[in-house]
C-alpha cells in the first residue's frame, strides 16, 4: 500500500512526464522545420522516452494500490532562438525534473517507503544520463560555432540515436 502522499506526488510527476514529452515533442518539429531532422529524431526519441516514464509511474502506482489520476497537460514552448538554444533549455528542464525525481525519493524516504525508494533508484540513475547527455551535445554545439559542415556532422550523429525500451518496461522473461 502507498501513502496518500506519495500517491499523490506520483500522479503529479506523471504529469510532469507527460509536459516533458510534450516539451520534447515540441522541440522535435522546431528542429525538423529548421532542417536538422538528426536533432529532431533525438527529440523525438527523447518524446518517447518522457512517456514511458510516465508509463512506468503510472504501472507503480496502480502496483501498489494507488488511484491514477490525470490532469490537463500545460502548453510549451514551440521556438528556440538555435538548436542550442533547444539544447541548453533541455539541460535546464532535466535539472527540474531531477529536482523533482529527489523530491520523490525523499518523501519515500520520510514514509519508508522502501519500494517507492528501489523504483526511484532507477529514475535517478536515468537523470544522471539525461543530464549528462544534454551537456554532451551542448558542448558540441558550442565547439562548433558556426561551422556549417560540423552541424552536418552532428546532425547525422544524432540521426543515428534509437529508442530502447526502458528496463522496467521491457517484457518479463
Amino acid at each position: 500500500m502507498i501513502s496518500k502522499r506519495l500517491e499523490d506526488a506520483i500522479n503529479a510527476q506523471i504529469n510532469a512526464e507527460m509536459w516533458s514529452a510534450y516539451l520534447y515533442l515540441s522541440m522535435s518539429a522546431y528542429c525538423q522545420d529548421k532542417g536538422f531532422a538528426g536533432m529532431a529524431n533525438w527529440f523525438f526519441i527523447q518524446f518517447k522516452e518522457e512517456q514511458d516514464h510516465a508509463q512506468i509511474f503510472y504501472n507503480y502506482l496502480i502496483s501498489r494500490g494507488g488511484r491514477v489520476l490525470l490532469k490537463a497537460i500545460d502548453a510549451v514552448e514551440t521556438e528556440w532562438a538555435s538548436p542550442l538554444a533547444a539544447f541548453e533549455a533541455t539541460y535546464k528542464h532535466e535539472q527540474q525534473v531531477t529536482s523533482l525525481i529527489n523530491n520523490l525519493m525523499q518523501i519515500a524516504v520520510d514514509e519508508k517507503d522502501f519500494a517507492a525508494q528501489s523504483r526511484l533508484q532507477w529514475f535517478i540513475d536515468e537523470q544522471v544520463e539525461e543530464e549528462e547527455n544534454a551537456v554532451d551535445i551542448i558542448n558540441k554545439l558550442k565547439l562548433l560555432d558556426g561551422n556549417s559542415y560540423g552541424l552536418y556532422v552532428l546532425d547525422q550523429e544524432l540521426a543515428a540515436r534509437v529508442y530502447a525500451t526502458p528496463s522496467p518496461l521491457a517484457p518479463k522473461a
